[in-house]
């Protein structure tokens, strides 16, 4: 076991897009656990979008890290010492310990992971944070129902290819929206999606919608935000529901984008529009999961990870998902 270590801290705060230099490299001690505690390593550390937030000093959700601070997020680990009685050297865990190979936790919090189930990175992302997210953005904001049609942009990424796929197991009609052709052949062919196009080729949002969505769109879930929604809450149905999940082409924007004011739509079409985050729905993640694996072991989901190897290559990792370099869930792995 090295007897570093090494972690990510906030170097500075950005404006716009971040870069390799708003994050640095740096090696403390390895530290040391006490009674009921334990000491676990990296094996997979997620990077997500939400992260972007986490480092501005905007008004959110959460508080932001520190200039100086790890950076956040979730890990798989293994248990390499322990003196904590309900966990054993060699346990695989789900705990949420930032951009640091190793962390000390006294379980309260941790999944201890099944690796004969799923593999363990799935709990990183379909049966984990991301197709929880997924499922409760989806289900129980916009309750979907057999017949209709679900809009999701984003639909490549690690909860928007899981969102049509649910939308699919309920007998809904999906149509994704992303921006490369192949993410687009993948949705088509593994993500159950019936319809897509890539918004970075295609110059008329509003006709394209129509074309495939011809009955018009009631449930829409939204990963992106800009012109993509603008386009989409001019062709709500009555009593239509969105689920705004992210807004990933605003985050890094300098100063706020001007667009159509058109939540005046909502009214014409009596519309609900919802944001969420996860974590409310943490009394019920237990039957998600039961449900989600179910689907997974009958071969009705499906899922994609995309992974980058080695702890230092952290923030060209994250960075990527902002030009949608990812296809599915983005995972760093840390080599044993």
């Amino acid at each position: 076991m090295s007897s570093t270590n090494r972690q990510f801290v906030l170097a500075s705060r950005p404006t716009g897009l971040p870069e390799e230099s708003t994050f640095k490299m740096i090696e403390t001690p390895i530290p040391a656990s006490k009674d009921g505690e334990f000491l676990a390593r990296a094996m997979y550390l997620s990077v997500d979008p939400y992260m972007r937030g986490r480092i501005s000093q905007a008004r959110s959700y959460a508080q932001p890290v520190e200039v100086g601070g790890v950076m956040v997020g979730g890990g798989v680990a293994r248990v390499v010492e322990s003196k904590n009685s309900n966990f054993a050297v060699g346990d695989i865990v789900d705990v949420y310990m930032g951009w640091q190979e190793y962390i000390v936790s006294n379980g309260k919090g941790v999944r201890k992971l099944d690796p004969s189930i799923a593999p363990v990175s799935t709990a990183l992302g379909v049966l984990g944070i991301t197709g929880l997210t997924a499922y409760f953005g989806l289900l129980d904001i916009c309750h979907p129902k057999a017949g209709e049609t679900v809009v999701v942009s984003g639909a490549a990424g690690a909860v928007g290819s899981i969102v049509g796929q649910i939308a699919k197991i309920k007998g809904c009609h999906s149509v994704g929206i992303a921006g490369d052709d192949d993410k687009i052949a993948w949705i088509l062919k593994d993500c159950s999606y019936d319809a897509a196009f890539n918004y970075k080729t295609e110059g008329n949002y509003s006709a394209k919608l129509k074309q495939l969505c011809p009955k018009g769109i009631d449930v829409y879930f939204d990963n992106v935000g800009g012109a993509l929604t603008d386009a989409v809450l001019m062709q709500l149905n009555t009593f239509a529901r969105v689920s705004i999940c992210g807004q990933i082409s605003q985050y890094n924007n300098a100063a706020p984008e001007m667009g159509p004011r058109l939540l005046g739509m909502l009214i014409v079409a009596r519309a609900k529009m919802q944001g969420f985050l996860v974590s409310d729905y943490a009394p019920r993640f237990g039957e998600a999961l039961v449900e989600m694996a179910g689907w997974l072991r009958e071969g009705k989901l499906k899922y994609r990870e995309d992974i980058i190897d080695g702890f230092e290559n952290m923030p060209k990792a994250f960075i990527g998902l902002f030009h949608g370099d990812n296809t599915g869930k983005r995972l760093v792995r840390i080599p044993e």
